[in-house]
């Protein structure tokens, strides 16, 4: 289903073509025929936004952006082919205030970004639409209801009244790009007889291994002959009443659909066979989902067909800023990047836009699980505001029949940082609950999606809501509040729905290419940098602290005499603050049940909270989300005077043979002691062990006891199959990671597989945080950590435009070394 009111059997035409725009001043024009003559029209995509048709005509600089709010908006359009007759258009978003028009006269008057409205219209031939988006500045001055807290965060305070998202409007977060305009498609739709709309479906999977799958819909035809099919199994409908039928399938032993990580995300697809015609009614899957609150009543976590899954991935922000797309094409780079880095969650925050049903048919195929805020942040909304109410209502049913069918939809959530936002200022807890959360929006979810748990807001639980060890938190103990590591350990986190902002540093070709001014001196870069609006600090200042603590530099002095060796050590700091804290939450005995970082992708190019920058390359920090999110994984946890632990993790449905070793290393080549051992991890277990228990005597692999000079500077942790191939890697520095600083010396080879370019990468000596520098290439493994006595292959991916037989060229450091070693045949 593509959204809430799609039809089966109808006629749609997607009304993309022959829209022009132009700006006027606020309140000057009626209607369109007020629109003086003299006007310069610019041709304006629809779907699409002001922003974008300005820029497409050179008029608007999203990184220098003018007010989008302060004038009226008028888009017209002639339907030169539509045939005269009834017909139905079909606005699936207008952002925000809306008159829409039809030959001279309003048809419509919409209040609402979140809203679909259809129309039913009588055309004569000819006909011309227009739609007027009105200043939403002058509304946001509007003072509403009295609220009883103001949130920094969000200016003006008026955005509470209306809904519309926040993106334009949180200074340090983004830029003040306003959203306006048709953001979502217009369709011109025309019934038949034998159309078929209000299509609900359902999925369930029982315990017992069955699968349900019920549809109802309205049909006007008179004793329709319908069926309902998926794969071999098919049954008719029956009536329910008037005009509405209902048909239910049960099929046996289904396969069940799975986050990537844990299994297959499985799809069927269901028919509807009307009149002898076969109509899809999109993809499904048969999972359960369900919360796990520990032995302690604190906890959360997700279980999916009964089995417990850490989840970890990110937040996301938007495919572009200037457009609000909603195509399929435009999320799947990001969305694939984010399966490529082993991510099995994303959650779309109520600071961002809902998106579309294409966006959920990705993360279905994909498998990765969706939690989805409703579009409430921060702000006391109005509570009896029946106008308000009513926006709500319409939004929350129209989203949430959009997907419906869904399966990687995995958690509703009320909204974001409202229950913090009141706990934070002092407000008592009678104060943080609101009708809104509380009960409006898990009614409806409860009728619509009752295979969907749902959490108040999030933050939620605790003493404070924001409490890291109970319930659903953000955490930035280790980020934002700059603690150190210990404090992910510390915080006892059971969940964090957010964590771990940093101003992560693009690749260097991205900032040749986009943003080639001095790091940090100049202010085009700092206008990058994501800060918390009124704070003392950004979250440069962050990655600095951390850069101080895990590399012991100073990086004041160290960007001003050696700005290179600045970035990189950057680069490579917040892909080891992230190692290190995943570590920490995925071991075993670990409370935390998952962890989603801020965010998956940048606004703009430049060092912002992404993992991924605007341009869909990704950055450093993105290989090692890569390597710590791995489904076969090993861990090291330093454990001071019980020495260094070492974790399996299997999260896959089958038992794994596999071979641990361990070998500390005297500067960084020498070994001082090893050891290793056959295991086989059960499915979906961790295991854990002292790394002393493969060596077989005492060895002081922390450094805790420190008898006598330190032994080694590195512990290198190897998991193998039971095939000699490398499944996981995982590192320890006893000394810290600048006393295990070499200058190594790589040989990298490159060679052909078939049709792929590989690189073989060999070290006499440990190299922290190598560097491929392949022109024309992505690499697979990026910034990563060397030890010696195993090459490491890494495969090659062509960027388009490159010819398939070109030889790589490029060049390989590391962090310890200035030197670079090129790329031998």
């Amino acid at each position: 289903m593509r959204g809430r009111l799609a039809s089966v059997g109808a006629e749609e035409v997607l009304l993309s073509e022959g829209w022009n725009l132009v700006l006027t001043e606020p309140g000057t024009c009626a209607t369109p025929r007020d629109i003086p003559p003299s006007s310069k029209f610019i041709a304006a995509p629809v779907p699409g936004t002001v922003a974008d048709a300005l820029e497409r005509a050179g008029l608007f600089d999203r990184e220098n952006p003018e007010p989008l709010n302060t004038k009226d908006a008028w888009y017209v359009c002639r339907l030169f082919d539509a045939v005269p007759g009834d017909a139905i258009l079909r606005f699936e978003g207008l952002a925000t205030l809306c008159h829409v028009f039809l030959n001279g006269q309003e048809i419509l008057f919409s209040e609402s970004m979140f809203a679909a409205h259809e129309i039913p219209v009588t055309l004569v031939g000819g006909d011309d639409v227009a739609l007027c988006f009105r200043a939403l500045g002058p509304r946001l001055t509007e003072p509403g209801a009295r609220a009883r807290w103001r949130p920094q965060m969000i200016v003006p305070q008026g955005l509470k009244n209306v809904r519309t998202t926040l993106f334009g409007y949180m200074p340090g977060w983004c830029p003040e790009i306003h959203a306006v305009g048709p953001w979502r498609p217009i369709t011109l739709v025309r019934r038949s007889v034998m159309s078929i709309d209000n299509v609900s479906i359902r999925a369930v999977l029982e315990e017992s291994g069955i699968g349900r799958l019920s549809v109802s819909l309205h049909t006007d035809a008179e004793n329709p002959e319908m069926l309902f099919r998926c794969g071999e199994v098919e049954q008719n409908f029956e009536k329910v009443g008037g005009n509405h039928y209902s048909a239910i399938l049960k099929l046996p032993q289904v396969t069940p659909w799975w986050p990537h990580t844990h299994g297959t995300p499985h799809l069927y697809g269901p028919m509807l066979v009307a009149d002898g015609i076969e109509y899809s009614l999109g993809k499904t899957g048969f999972r359960r989902i369900e919360v796990d609150h520990g032995v302690d009543g604190n906890g959360f976590g997700l279980r999916v067909n009964g089995e417990p899954v850490f989840c970890r991935g990110a937040v996301w922000t938007t495919a572009d800023i200037v457009r609000l797309p909603g195509a399929r094409a435009d999320y799947e780079p990001f969305l694939r990047l984010a399966a490529g880095a082993g991510m099995n969650m994303i959650r779309i925050g109520g600071t961002m836009a809902y998106e579309t049903p294409e966006f959920f048919g990705l993360c279905d195929e994909l498998g990765i699980l969706v939690w989805q805020d409703f579009m409430f942040a921060n702000f006391d909304y109005p509570r009896s505001d029946k106008s308000f109410m009513g926006h709500v209502h319409a939004e929350v049913e129209g989203f949430l029949h959009g997907v419906q069918a869904s399966p990687s939809l995995a958690v509703l959530c009320g909204g974001s940082e409202i229950h913090q936002q009141a706990a934070m200022l002092g407000l008592p807890q009678e104060f943080w609950n609101s009708p809104l959360s509380e009960d409006v929006i898990p009614a409806i979810a409860a009728r619509m999606r009752p295979d969907v748990p749902y959490v108040p807001n999030s933050p939620h639980g605790g003493a404070m809501p924001f409490s890291p060890n109970a319930g659903v938190t953000h955490f930035y103990g280790v980020g934002a509040y700059m603690r150190p590591l210990e404090d992910a350990r510390r915080a006892d986190v059971r969940f964090a729905a957010e964590s771990l902002a940093f101003a992560h540093v693009p690749q260097q070709k991205t900032l040749q290419r986009h943003l080639d001014v001095p790091a940090v001196h100049s202010p085009l870069w700092k206008a990058r940098v994501p800060r918390d609006r009124s704070a003392s600090w950004d979250f440069e200042d962050v990655r600095d602290f951390y850069l101080e603590e895990l590399y012991d530099v100073d990086p004041a002095a160290l960007r001003r005499e050696n700005p290179e060796h600045y970035l990189d050590l950057s680069r490579a700091v917040t892909g080891e603050v992230l190692t290190e804290t995943f570590a920490e939450w995925r071991r075993k005995g670990s409370n935390c049940n998952g962890a989603l970082v801020w965010t998956l992708q940048d606004i703009l190019p430049g060092p912002g909270w992404g993992v991924v920058d605007s341009t869909g390359e990704p950055k450093p920090v993105w290989y090692a989300m890569r390597r710590a999110f791995r489904t076969v994984q090993v861990l090291l946890t330093d454990e001071g005077t019980n020495g260094l632990d070492v974790h399996v993790i299997n999260e896959t449905g089958e038992s794994l043979p596999v071979e641990l070793e361990v070998v500390c290393l005297r500067d960084g080549k020498q070994r001082a002691v090893g050891g290793s051992r056959a295991l086989a991890i059960a499915p979906r277990s961790k295991e854990k062990l002292a790394a002393t228990e493969l060596f077989g005597a005492f060895f002081d692999t922390t450094y805790a006891f420190r008898f006598g000079p330190p032994s080694h500077d590195v512990t290198v942790a190897r998991l193998r199959s039971a095939d000699g191939d490398l499944l996981a890697e995982a590192f320890h520095f006893p000394l810290g990671r600048s006393k295990a600083l070499h200058d190594a010396t790589i040989e990298a080879s490159v060679l052909r597989d078939g049709d792929a370019w590989l690189i073989d990468l060999r070290t006499d000596r440990l190299a922290q945080s190598v560097h491929l520098d392949i022109d024309g290439f992505r690499v697979d493994e990026d910034w990563f950590h060397l030890a010696p006595g195993a090459s490491k292959r890494v495969q090659l991916r062509p960027i388009r435009g490159m010819a398939e037989d070109e030889v790589p060229t490029g060049d390989v450091r590391s962090l310890g070394s200035s030197r670079r070693f090129g790329l031998q045949a």
